[in-house]
């Protein structure tokens, strides 16, 4: 998915910024671009997850169903922000929010996505996975762009004004019957926060605790997580 958002190599680095709140914005303006319409179905893992809230809020005509995976609805992630055990997991993002985190992150051929992988994904053989992830990251001005988007969240940089409209709602509630997906090893975000997904999406929605996964669910079960977005989306 990185590469078909902006600042991810091969799409340039955008002179207007990478915050969430343009991403947003370019999910829906990709949906006019393509003559999407009511029944389109939109579905995003980790960043695109928040994306995919934020534009099916933003637009709730433009969407039928959503599926989201990795990152679960902004009011379960914001119960746990002060949570000490998913501190801990998060540790790289407060690595990402310092001035040399290019270099950190960077260092020996980006070794901190390949082991921060691991972390996330244990067991997973991620060798294949990683080669278009660091082509989308290795060249420094991509780097930067996809940090960015985390010193934004955080408010250390500014985003666009021009999507300041956009910034808010992947925060915000989304009616459209959502699948929820998580891999039950996952080791940025636990998987006991399935439940309380469940409890946050709107009615007709569905969760699916992933065996033998961990974040990078699509990777690792593949047959498993198409089969349940195909009957989620078909339904």
């Amino acid at each position: 998915v990185a590469p078909f958002m902006r600042g991810y190599a091969p799409t340039s680095v955008p002179a207007d910024g990478g915050s969430l709140g343009a991403w947003v914005a370019d999910v829906l303006a990709l949906h006019g671009a393509f003559g999407g319409d009511a029944r389109s179905v939109l579905i995003g893992h980790d960043w695109g997850a928040l994306a995919t809230y934020g534009a099916a809020g933003h637009a709730p005509e433009a969407w039928h169903r959503v599926v989201t995976a990795s990152i679960p609805p902004s009011a379960v992630m914001a119960s746990r922000l002060l949570d000490y055990d998913q501190l801990k997991m998060f540790w790289y993002q407060y690595v990402f929010l310092q001035p040399t985190a290019e270099s950190i992150v960077g260092h020996d051929d980006l070794e901190f996505i390949t082991r921060l992988w691991a972390d996330w994904s244990p067991g997973f053989d991620a060798a294949d996975a990683l080669v278009p992830v660091k082509d989308a990251l290795r060249d420094p001005a991509n780097l930067t762009a996809a940090l960015d988007t985390y010193r934004c969240v955080y408010g250390v940089a500014a985003g666009d004004p021009a999507y300041a409209d956009f910034e808010l709602a992947p925060f915000l509630p989304h009616a459209q019957p959502t699948l929820y997906l998580h891999g039950e090893r996952d080791g940025c975000v636990p998987g006991s926060v399935v439940g309380p997904a469940l409890d946050a999406l709107p009615e007709g929605s569905k969760a699916e605790l992933i065996a033998d996964a961990g974040h990078f669910l699509q990777y690792e079960q593949p047959a498993t997580v198409n089969r349940l977005i195909i009957d989620f989306v078909g339904m």
